[in-house]
């Protein structure tokens, strides 16, 4: 069984110099691993921005959706989570493309070892402002009034957001590196294993934090951040046996993929 997971590609950042490039790239990638893949995991944050009113859904995407399509028509079994970027995906892709949507961490089982999956934001009570704001997008009543607006000026206001955010997150050194014991990831897993006196899950696996990690925690767990798609190129991959690591040139996303679990791996007793 070959498991695979992506997440953070934000399709159609205005960051991104050449959007529908990058929307070729990885769906290169996802046609390159068609072949091997029992189950593809895309774990949220896959567009910078998605809102689907009753009628109209947002312009593009249409080589990734399609190849969603052509993946699920032939057997393969695709999960796309919501991030907090695409958090207002409802049920047109799941309805149109085949694919399964998840608003919340799941869990799994594979080959006798049991797996924690999700973005990964909004992780217990250690950010109390992002887990305010991200309860305001998710609030109903407030979705419908802003369904209201047209979408142009939805999208310039959410694009606009995204950027600005973006830029912020530039200024900042800790962003772009794993922090060890800081990560509130980390402090999640650690306190979830500290409740239950014991390693509850084999693996945890997010994305959101747009970095590289295979961290094992104090009980013997292992969590890995799996980067993203426009810094990192990367993915994780479970053979049935081990979770790995790896990158793809994004010069050449079907050729080799390199792997770089040792690379990232953290230890507890080094942070």
């Amino acid at each position: 069984m070959r498991i695979y997971f992506a997440s953070d590609t934000h399709l159609g950042a205005k960051a991104v110099g050449d959007p529908r490039g990058q929307e070729a790239r990885f769906v290169a990638w996802l046609d390159k691993i068609k072949d091997d893949a029992d189950a593809i995991y895309l774990l949220g944050d896959i567009f910078d921005y998605w809102f689907e009113y009753g009628s109209v859904v947002p312009k593009g995407y249409v080589r990734f959706l399609g190849k969603l399509a052509q993946l699920t028509q032939q057997g393969i079994d695709i999960h796309i989570f919501t991030g907090n970027h695409d958090v207002w995906m409802f049920s047109y892709i799941q309805e149109e493309c085949g694919v399964t949507v998840h608003n919340n961490h799941i869990t799994r089982e594979w080959d006798g070892k049991r797996f924690f999956l999700g973005h990964g934001d909004g992780l217990g009570n250690y950010d109390m402002g992002y887990n305010i704001l991200k309860s305001i997008f998710c609030c109903k009543p407030i979705q419908a009034v802003y369904s209201w607006l047209h979408p142009d000026i939805a999208n310039w206001i959410a694009t606009t957001w995204s950027r600005l955010s973006r830029k912020s997150h530039t200024k900042d050194t800790k962003y772009h590196s794993f922090l060890g014991e800081e990560e509130i990831q980390v402090k999640y897993v650690n306190d979830m294993e500290a409740k239950v006196g014991g390693k509850e899950y084999d693996y945890y696996v997010f994305g959101h934090r747009h970095v590289l990690a295979d961290y094992e925690s104090k009980r013997g767990s292992r969590m890995l951040v799996i980067g993203d798609w426009l810094n990192n190129f990367s993915y994780a991959m479970w053979d049935g046996e081990d979770m790995r690591l790896y990158k793809v040139d994004p010069n050449d996303p079907v050729g080799e993929a390199t792997e770089v679990t040792e690379q990232y791996r953290y230890r507890q007793q080094n942070g």
